[in-house]
């Protein structure tokens, strides 16, 4: 170390001053440009950040956004076909294979756009919920949780009843049933009024098309409140029972009475037991529907304050039927033949027109009382109007003008020059007029304004022969459990509609069309008609193959005639109205199987389709069946 040092110094010594004197004066100048640089990032500002003002954008109105459904394509056209399964195994349950019903035309030119159905009320209770409901799950006893069907069913609903009694015993337990079949899609029901119907009718409205009706069960729950605060009791019926649970205690049981109680013991007992018995004199001492009624334990509820609340109900087979009713403890009620209350139906909402249609097509007049008594909800709902189904959007006629019969009008022609003239009509590519002499003018339409070429046309539409289409379908249901003895369902005649218009005048027909078909139907031996179907589209003539125009509506409509109990119920095809209309608005062409149909289009057209009328196509409920000797 000591060596080196020496070394260092005598080099340092020994360089030239020169050398020296130039790293001082290097050194001095690094040293200024750094203290330069320190002092110019020091004495720099930051720049604040100063927002933009908000700049304001017109606020846009959102609108509703149109759905367009898409058309399928159609199946080979068929004739009158009676379709029939038979099944060997009784596990292997399967509806009829039945290929395109869901079409029932062979292919065609154009289709209806068929707008999806938002209201879709059954008696089991609807698609959507209003909120003050109770919702129902369907289950079937018959299949696994996979759908699939149990071996060796017990079809005499010994061992159905036992798992219902099991249910009720646990505390209305759904492990219960949770080896069963449960149905994806769920009901929400205001209301429990089924008059007596085919027990099949309860799968079809939970979208089960393919569970025999038998042996099933419906759970509904949901809360029991009124705003006001009341004290009753629930009247009840049911083929084939009916339990009803209010804040974890039953207050009501009902099960089917034949009338001669040799059948009904064995079944009320197999099913609740000692669970539940009626407090009441009047219980099973008048009749509804097919079975008696039963009284119900008094319920106080206090303003406001909810209570949960269950029922449970189920069917064996054959016929089926449900009845809930209330009676406000201290009110006075009409009697009917039997001397029975007419009691209005338990409901937490009002009953829409089209669930009233559906009811009362087959509840005999007296039964029970849909219009008037309590709704059980929490809010105010007087002068709440009905809510009613839109009519179908029609077209608007457009802004063209309307030529008048024989009216004389100013023509202008390319040039320019104007003439004033009666149109009489368009031939061979010319439009024929007749001038205030009486001359006839034939002026070729290229030498006429746009407008007055429109007017041309439009005053001479196209003629056509109107063909009405019908397509009938009669769906048989055996093999399986349809054959056992009071599962039968009975056959169906599935209906599809459609309009052939073929065009029988020459020339071309650039302007679009509007077409109508109004499908009529009328109840089986009573005399109100229903709209089965009704269906719009539009078209241009000039664009059609051959001047001919199809199109296929793709609602199934059954026009079965259900012959049930000795009553007949169903509706019957009955006559049909197509309109054909241009872009003023006119009708060119109305054909009918009945001449009072165009008589009364305008009130045809209020309706929706399922709604009843009268022969003025006046809205109207349905005819209830005839009555008995007990209404």
């Amino acid at each position: 170390m000591k060596r080196l040092f020496k070394k260092r110094e005598k080099v340092t010594k020994g360089m030239p001053s020169a050398v020296v004197l130039s790293i001082l004066i290097h050194a001095a100048l690094f040293l200024l440009a750094g203290m330069l640089v320190v002092f110019t990032v020091v004495k720099k500002e930051d720049k604040k950040f100063t927002p933009p003002k908000a700049v304001e954008r017109p606020k846009m109105k959102l609108k509703k956004p149109k759905v367009k459904i898409k058309k399928t394509s159609k199946p080979k056209p068929t004739t009158r076909i009676v379709t029939k399964v038979n099944r060997a195994n009784m596990p292997d349950i399967q509806l009829p294979e039945m290929s395109g019903m869901g079409e029932g035309f062979g292919g065609g030119i154009g289709g209806f756009d068929l707008m999806p159905d938002l209201s879709d009320p059954t008696m089991y209770g609807a698609s959507q919920s209003i909120g003050n409901d109770f919702t129902g799950t369907f289950y079937d006893s018959k299949r696994t949780r996979n759908g699939k069907v149990l071996s060796n069913v017990d079809t005499s609903a010994v061992a159905w009843r036992d798992q219902i009694h099991k249910f009720l015993v646990r505390g209305w337990d759904l492990s219960v049933f949770a080896r069963y079949y449960r149905a994806p899609k769920k009901l929400y029901a205001t209301n429990l009024i089924v008059p007596v119907a085919r027990s099949s009718m309860a799968p079809t409205a939970f979208g089960d098309e393919t569970s025999v009706g038998a042996l099933w069960m419906v759970h509904y729950k949901g809360q029991l409140v009124h705003k006001e605060g009341v004290t009753f009791r629930f009247w009840g019926a049911a083929d084939e029972f009916m339990a009803v649970r209010v804040g974890g205690e039953l207050v009501m049981c009902a099960a089917w009475d034949d009338a001669s109680r040799r059948y009904d013991y064995k079944v009320r007992a197999s099913l609740f037991g000692s669970l539940w018995e009626s407090a009441s004199a009047d219980s099973w001492k008048y009749r509804i529907g097919n079975t008696s009624l039963e009284v119900g334990d008094w319920i106080t509820l206090e303003p406001g304050v909810p209570m949960d609340m269950e029922i449970l109900i189920g069917d064996n087979g054959g016929s089926a039927s449900f009845y809930l009713a209330v009676e406000e403890k201290g009110v006075e009620y009409e009697r009917n033949r039997q001397g029975a209350p007419t009691l209005p139906a338990f409901k937490t909402a009002e009953l829409s027109h089209d669930l009233l249609d559906i009811i009362y097509k087959r509840m005999y007049a007296g039964e029970i009382c849909l219009t008037n008594g309590p709704v059980f909800c929490d809010y105010d709902i007087s002068g709440k109007a009905e809510a009613t189904n839109p009519d179908p959007e029609m077209a608007e006629p457009s802004g063209v003008e309307d030529p008048g019969t024989n009216e004389v009008r100013t023509w202008t022609l390319a040039d320019g020059r104007t003439m004033e003239a009666e149109f009489i009509n368009i031939f061979g590519g010319k439009v024929v007029l007749k001038g205030g002499d009486g001359k006839i003018h034939k002026i070729p339409k290229e030498r006429l304004s746009s407008g007055d070429v429109e007017y041309a046309e439009l005053a001479s539409p196209p003629a056509f022969d109107v063909n009405f289409l019908k397509n009938f379908r009669t769906v048989a249901f055996s093999g399986g459990f349809y054959d056992v003895r009071g599962w039968e369902r009975p056959s169906e005649e599935w209906g599809h509609f459609g309009v052939q218009l073929k065009q029988s005048s020459t020339g071309d027909y650039s302007h679009e069309l509007q077409v109508e078909m109004f499908v009529v139907g009328k109840q089986w031996r009573r005399s109100k008609f229903i709209l089965l179907d009704r269906q719009k589209t539009t078209f241009i003539p000039s664009g059609q193959e051959q001047r001919i125009f199809e199109f296929r509506s793709k609602r199934k409509v059954i026009v079965a005639l259900d012959e049930f109990k000795e009553e007949v119920f169903g509706e019957k095809y009955y006559g049909y109205l197509v309109v054909v209309t241009d872009a003023r608005g006119e009708m060119i062409a109305v054909e009918s199987s009945h001449k009072w149909l165009p008589k009364i289009l305008e009130n045809l057209k209020k309706l929706s389709v399922g709604n009843f009328m009268d022969e003025t196509c006046t809205r109207t409920y349905p005819d209830p069946p005839p009555r008995t000797k007990y209404y």
